[in-house]
């Protein structure tokens, strides 16, 4: 990843999202359970800052959506994640009810062979609490395998993530070389609960560049962020192995 540390307040993320054997140099920028929620419904911006915070697994991944997340957002089209520079297998699993995501995201938390599991849950639902998140949280501590709640429609209701952002589109980037052409992706992203780092909001940015077989996902400090904290450092440009 990449930041420029003139811009304000950077967030310290790890360089790679994988099990507890490759947890990069900063293991405790590495949240067990991390919720991602959109307050718009069918808007995509959690997704692909996911997809872009995913861009170096090193395994399959886990993808669970309950029937009403389908309904809205639609299947994960496999193909396209090779923009977010994702190659490994998706497995997806369709579910018709909320507790149901919550059992399938417990099962492969305990799965030391997958790199990251998805869950994917419309509003907020009564069987998704605190009590839910903490066995989730609890159960991912344990196996070292990050687990990702991506909450549409969702208030923000209490939970036991290590990380809280709240993710909403921008419009993206220009083009280099296309003035009618969509650039890189960006979304504002609200870091509102965490443990071991300050909160924080940014403008991020997926930049995928091919020549050089690389990526960057690029935080930069919004003018209303507040000062740079002392704890905070740039963050390295990150290449892809």
């Amino acid at each position: 990843m990449e930041n420029d540390s003139t811009y304000g307040r950077v967030l310290h993320l790890p360089r790679r999202i994988a099990s507890s054997q490759q947890s990069g140099p900063h293991p405790a920028a590495l949240p067990s359970l991390t919720d991602m929620l959109t307050p718009i419904p069918s808007d995509p911006s959690a997704t692909g800052f996911l997809l872009a915070s995913l861009s170096e697994i090193t395994g399959p991944i886990l993808w669970v959506q309950d029937h009403a997340s389908r309904r809205e957002n639609g299947f994960v089209y496999t193909p396209g994640l090779t923009r977010f520079g994702i190659c490994h297998p998706i497995l997806q699993v369709h579910v018709s009810h909320a507790r149901d995501v919550l059992w399938a995201m417990e099962e492969g938390a305990a799965c030391a062979g997958l790199s990251a599991v998805v869950g994917e849950v419309h509003g907020a639902p009564a069987v998704l609490d605190f009590t839910a998140t903490k066995r989730l949280a609890m159960r991912a501590d344990v196996s070292g395998v990050p687990v990702f709640l991506l909450r549409s429609s969702d208030p923000g209701v209490l939970s036991a993530a290590r990380d809280r952002w709240r993710v909403t589109s921008l419009p993206a980037q220009p083009h280099p070389h296309d003035a009618r052409a969509p650039g890189a992706a960006q979304w504002d992203v609200d870091l509102f609960r965490a443990r071991g780092r300050a909160p924080g909001r940014w403008v991020a940015s997926y930049e995928p560049d091919h020549a050089r077989a690389a990526d960057r996902l690029r935080l930069v400090s919004r003018p209303d962020a507040g000062p740079m904290d002392a704890r905070d450092q740039p963050i390295p440009e990150r290449s892809k192995r």
